[in-house]
């Protein structure tokens, strides 16, 4: 056979190949091309238009949107964004946007078109210039469960129902005002985890959410009011310090208000300037609950300052099955002085913590009122196993560490243990 024969039949073995390969692609089964293209995103889906006159529309039934800027440029990405949300087909159960370039002038369009498909989750992290104000139609998704946005401005339109089915709302680097929030927070009786994280605009942050289990709040504001008697599992930071007064004739205001209704708490972080929040309304007596479920605190505290032992000691006293207790010391320095520093030598604190197993001090500086706690701390806790104290100290620490295990203990299992 000579060589252009050959040629000619390797040319036609290609050929039928390809048309079987094409007749593969196009004869899979519906739920065959689903799982395919939920593997790719959204502007690898749309190209698998071409493959066959069968595929040319497959990606508009996708459930499941995704779409990110990364590395197109900025008309190509609202072009692909337009093109989805005008010729997609089907239902849109969850649908995600991020991006890093400015697409002001496109989103009002985007939240138009994309209320009309009614997705159950949505997810918007357009993170680059301006906040995003909201617009209205979004809040009249009634279907929605998931909703995730950043950057953003959150204004209620004074239509608003709520969001019936709602389980999870995450803000992120968001403005509103105290009645917006506690608005939405209210209107979703089915809310379960909320995540409000750095934002502006919120003095009083009144959370109110029967079903909640899970809580993240990282921000500025002056007081807060939660009533969420189902919460398995708080973070609760300030960023700043506020020289706000207790009411006069409730002096344990704050901690009623912030702790109250958490009868079931499991898991308990108390970041930032929220011990010292907490600790301008305390007393050392019994809060008003007793968080009999309560196993594990995580808690950045000042050592030097009275009142903060104080509240820390009231919450411990009213957790009498706490396990797990992890600190983070902070000095003046960081955190600022103010009239309430004292120490803690003279304090005549006497608490049994009979269930506490593992404890630890984080960026111990080796002062002596750090030292003094964790003394208190040892002789508190009969069933303790271990205490690691992890060294931050500029100052030489031979003394304070002989110090430290010389300490006596109330068990007799518990093993000191320092790491730099």
């Amino acid at each position: 056979m000579d060589s252009e024969a050959m040629s000619t039949c390797k040319k036609a073995r290609a050929e039928a190949a390809s048309v079987v390969s094409t007749d593969r692609l196009s004869n899979l089964p519906p739920e065959i091309k689903g799982d395919i293209l939920s593997r790719l995103n959204v502007e690898e889906a749309v190209r698998t238009s071409t493959l066959s006159s069968t595929w040319r529309d497959a990606w508009t039934d996708m459930p499941v949107i995704s779409l990110c800027d990364g590395n197109l440029a900025r008309t190509k990405f609202v072009t692909l964004v337009d093109m989805v949300l005008l010729l997609h087909k089907g239902t849109i159960e969850e649908f995600d946007i991020s991006g890093n370039k400015n697409y002001h002038d496109e989103f009002g369009r985007w939240m138009i078109m994309l209320s009309r498909k009614s997705p159950k989750s949505v997810i918007i992290k357009l993170n680059s210039g301006p906040r995003y104000k909201i617009p209205s139609c979004l809040f009249s998704i009634g279907d929605l469960e998931y909703l995730h946005l950043e950057n953003c401005i959150i204004s209620l339109p004074r239509a608003f129902q709520g969001f019936k089915s709602l389980t999870d709302l995450t803000l992120k680097l968001f403005s509103s005002t105290d009645k917006d929030i506690q608005n939405l927070i209210s209107f979703c009786p089915a809310l379960t985890d909320l995540i409000l994280d750095s934002f502006e605009g919120i003095n009083r942050l009144n959370i109110k959410a029967p079903k909640l289990d899970y809580l993240y709040v990282e921000g500025d504001f002056e007081d807060i009011k939660l009533d969420a008697p189902n919460l398995e599992v708080a973070f609760l930071s300030l960023d700043k310090a506020y020289q706000s007064v207790p009411i006069a004739h409730d002096k344990e205001s704050y901690v009623k208000q912030s702790l109250g209704s958490l009868s079931v708490i499991e898991t308990l972080t108390i970041n930032g300037f929220f011990l010292k929040y907490l600790s301008k309304g305390c007393i050392h007596t019994k809060l008003p609950a007793v968080f009999t479920h309560l196993e594990s605190v995580r808690i950045m505290i000042c050592l030097w300052d009275q009142r903060q032992v104080l509240t820390a000691c009231s919450l411990f006293q009213n957790a009498p099955n706490l396990k797990k207790l992890e600190m983070w010391s902070f000095p003046w320095s960081i955190l600022g002085r103010d009239e309430d520093q004292v120490g803690i030598q003279g304090l005549n604190l006497q608490l049994q913590m009979d269930h506490l197993v593992m404890a630890s001090v984080n960026h111990f500086g080796g002062l002596d009122c750090e030292v003094d706690f964790v003394a208190k701390l040892l002789s508190w806790a009969p069933a303790l196993e271990e205490l690691k104290i992890d060294w931050k100290g500029e100052m030489e620490c031979s003394m304070v560490l002989a110090k430290l295990l010389a300490l006596p203990r109330a068990s007799t299992r518990a093993k000191v243990i320092v790491t730099f």
